[in-house]
C-alpha cells in the first residue's frame, strides 16, 4: 500500500531520518508542536465549558481532539502521494511531513490526557478500545522517539522502514475503526460529523496506492 520514498513525506512525517538529520528542522518541530498542543488544549477547555467536566463532557472532548489529530495525520500520511498524484505545488505537504507527524503527536498527547482523566472518574472505555487504539498511540509513540536524530540511525534502513509503514498504516485503520463504524449509521448530526473523516480515511489508502501504481508505470 506505500513505497520508501512516498511513506518518508509522511511518517519522515514522525520521524524522518533524512529530515531528523538536519539540525535547523528541530526548532520548526517544536513549534509545530507547540502550536498543535496548543490547539488541543484550547479545543478541549472550550469543549469542556460548554458540555462540562463530567464523563459526558470529556467524551465530547475526547470526539473533538481525536477529528483535531486526524487532520496533521493525513495530510503526514497522504502528502507524498499528494504531490506525485498532483504535481509540485503540492511538494510542501511532503516536506514536512515529519513536523505533521510531530503535530499529530502533540494533539494525540492531549487526547490521551483525556482518555486518562476519564479512567480516573470511573468510566474507562473498554478492554478493546485499550487494544486498538493503545497500539496505535504506541506506533505513534514509537516514530516520534525515533525522530530524535541520535535514535534515528538504530533501526537501520530496513527497521525504520518496517516501522513506519507498518505503523502508520495501523494509525489510519485505527482511525478506520472509529470513523466506518456505528454512527455514520444514526441521526443526520451523526452523519454529518462522521461522513468527511470517513471518505478522507478511506482516501488515504487509496491515494498512497494510486501513487506507488504511477511510480511503477512511469518506472517501467
Amino acid at each position: 500500500m506505500s513505497n520508501g520514498r512516498d511513506a518518508a513525506g509522511a511518517l519522515r512525517g514522525v520521524p524522518g531520518r533524512a529530515a531528523a538529520a538536519r539540525p535547523g528542522d528541530r526548532p520548526v518541530a517544536g513549534r509545530w508542536m507547540a502550536v498543535a498542543g496548543g490547539a488541543a488544549l484550547g479545543l478541549a477547555a472550550a469543549v469542556l465549558a460548554l458540555s462540562g467536566t463530567g464523563k459526558d463532557g470529556i467524551a465530547d472532548a475526547l470526539r473533538a481532539t481525536a477529528r483535531l489529530a486526524f487532520v496533521p495525520f493525513w495530510l503526514a500520511y497522504t502528502g507524498g502521494a499528494l504531490a506525485a498524484l498532483f504535481g509540485p505545488a503540492l511538494l510542501p505537504l511532503k516536506r514536512r511531513g515529519r513536523e505533521l507527524g510531530l503535530a499529530f503527536a502533540a494533539v494525540l498527547l492531549v487526547h490521551l490526557g483525556l482518555v486518562a482523566w476519564l479512567c480516573l472518574l470511573g468510566a474507562a472505555p473498554g478492554a478493546r478500545t485499550f487494544e486498538v487504539f493503545g497500539l496505535a498511540a504506541g506506533c505513534a509513540a514509537l516514530l516520534a522517539l525515533f525522530s530524535i536524530e541520535r535514535l534515528s540511525r538504530l533501526p537501520g534502513a530496513t527497521g525504520w522502514w518496517l516501522l513506519r509503514n507498518v505503523g502508520m498504516t495501523y494509525i489510519i485503520l485505527a482511525f478506520a475503526d472509529d470513523f466506518l463504524k456505528g454512527p455514520l449509521y444514526g441521526s443526520v448530526g451523526d452523519v454529518a460529523m462522521y461522513l468527511p473523516f470517513t471518505v478522507l480515511t478511506v482516501a488515504a489508502p487509496a491515494l498512497r496506492l494510486a501513487a506507488l501504481v504511477r511510480r511503477l508505470w512511469h518506472a517501467r
